[in-house]
């Protein structure tokens, strides 16, 4: 039978497996909400655990390897969970690290264990579904999965694949006052003696495990955990908010939130920034930003949840794929090898800098990346060969790369995802176009690039200029 939850869980607990009810603790498989505060998954867990008079453990599982991740991840991640652990042991909760493909490795610890309930969080990436599936095939254990990313669970908002912004936003709106309310108090947890297995690894241990690519980025120089990401968004709300909607598409500004990186990780909630926001004066700047925050973010969610080719070239709207298709053969104006454009060597100094900054900074500004995406479509003989391009040095340099948002925006990008058909034109068909033409009409190009140069010769020493 499974747990009976209260409100609000019942509301945002999805049950996955029910199967039986073991003599152990209570397990919280923690891998997309990497935060102590602010988490419904967490908090659900921790509530099953008070009910049934169980211990709780919450579990970080390193995979050998994933999603072109690098050293600047890894680093980013880490200290991450050091600041995870710490909070944690105030509610009495232990936290324990494992090592190994993550489906089978967790699958084996619930059943030494004798795993109460396993609680996991809700994530439609497309590379962790395996994870998922080969540890509900191996566990008779009853596992439930709740969404901490959207505010709105992601099956409840849409049973189905939206085509666009506004159908989607039809559907989050009428739901977001009963959604976005303020957390419930973490559950007393009595204090308990750790418990041990061999399948633990220290921190420190498992992280020096990580296999990461031989190519490695410069670290980034946004501060990873959570109390980093909190005062971020602080300086955010007093700072930039004002002016987001009228600067937020001038990357030559500073104008942008930032956050994606620690809302990637899950070292922030969404629905934190979202509370946080509405506490600031109404304006057009904060509902610009909430649009993107809430109803942009989570249509990721949505499209990589229905959709079952979500991050391959397949899963592109029918007619982006159509139209790319007839003009496969046009002449392209250049071409790149992936080395020219992982080194920015390319005849486009705007392009160029976009791509430095991604590399030395973990982030590119949003508008310069939809510009950066489709210049590689226009500079790759193939329109396969470009999807694949753009996502790889995406997850490769992103801090918040390997993340539904980036799979859409890619999509976006080269198949006119969640976007209209266009004038038809060379290499593009129908598919939205961007020149450098159309940037200098919007912002100061020369200012971007300065920035961009002005940041590596702080970080190098080297002058740029």
């Amino acid at each position: 039978m499974p747990f009976q939850f209260s409100e609000p869980f019942s509301r945002r607990a999805h049950l996955l497996q029910n199967g039986s009810q073991g003599k152990g603790p209570v397990l919280y498989w923690m891998s997309r909400e990497q935060r102590a505060e602010d988490s419904w998954p967490l908090l659900a867990a921790a509530h099953a655990a008070a009910s049934l008079d169980r211990p709780l453990i919450c579990l970080f599982c390193f995979a050998p390897s994933f999603a072109h991740a690098q050293k600047r991840h890894y680093a980013f991640l880490i200290q991450g969970l050091k600041e995870t652990s710490r909070q944690l042991r105030k509610y009495n909760t232990q936290m324990k690290i494992l090592y190994g493909e993550p489906g089978p490795t967790v699958a084996a610890l619930t059943a030494t264990l004798d795993a109460a309930l396993v609680f996991i969080d809700f994530d439609p990436f497309p590379e962790k579904q395996p994870w998922r599936k080969e540890f509900l095939d191996r566990v008779s254990t009853t596992v439930y999965e709740v969404d901490g990313h959207n505010i709105i669970p992601a099956w409840i908002v849409s049973p189905k694949k939206e085509y666009s912004a506004a159908t989607f936003r039809r559907k989050v709106h009428p739901l977001l006052d009963s959604y976005l309310e303020e957390y419930p108090l973490f559950p007393e947890l009595p204090p308990r003696e750790s418990i041990e297995t061999p399948l633990f690894l220290s921190l420190e241990d498992a992280a020096a495990r990580v296999a990461t690519e031989t190519a490695e980025a410069p670290l980034s120089p946004y501060s990873p955990g959570s109390s980093a990401a909190r005062a971020a968004m602080r300086r955010f709300f007093s700072e930039r908010l004002n002016d987001y909607d009228t600067r937020r598409n001038n990357p030559a500004l500073s104008a942008l939130s930032d956050l994606s990186p620690w809302l990637h990780f899950g070292q922030l909630s969404p629905q934190r920034v979202a509370l946080e926001a509405l506490k600031t004066p109404q304006s057009p700047a904060r509902e610009a930003f909430l649009e993107e925050l809430i109803v942009r973010r989570e249509l990721a969610d949505n499209f990589c949840f229905y959709e079952p080719m979500a991050g391959t070239y397949d899963g592109l709207p029918e007619w982006g794929r159509k139209t790319l298709a007839l003009h496969a053969g046009d002449r392209r104006p250049r071409l790149y090898t992936m080395a020219e454009l992982e080194e920015a060597r390319t005849g486009d100094p705007l392009w160029n800098a976009a791509q430095k900054e991604m590399v030395w900074k973990g982030k590119m500004h949003g508008w310069a990346r939809m510009y950066w995406a489709k210049k590689i479509l226009e500079w790759t003989e193939t329109p396969e060969e470009a999807f694949e391009r753009v996502l790889i040095l995406n997850d490769r340099y992103e801090l918040d790369g390997r993340d539904p948002s980036g799979v859409v925006g890619v999509s976006w990008a080269i198949g006119g995802l969640h976007d209209r058909p266009w004038a038809e034109r060379s290499v593009f068909g129908m598919v939205r176009y961007m020149n450098d033409k159309g940037a200098a009409r919007k912002f100061r190009v020369a200012d971007y690039i300065e920035s961009v140069n002005a940041f590596i010769s702080n970080r190098t020493g080297e002058n740029l200029s």
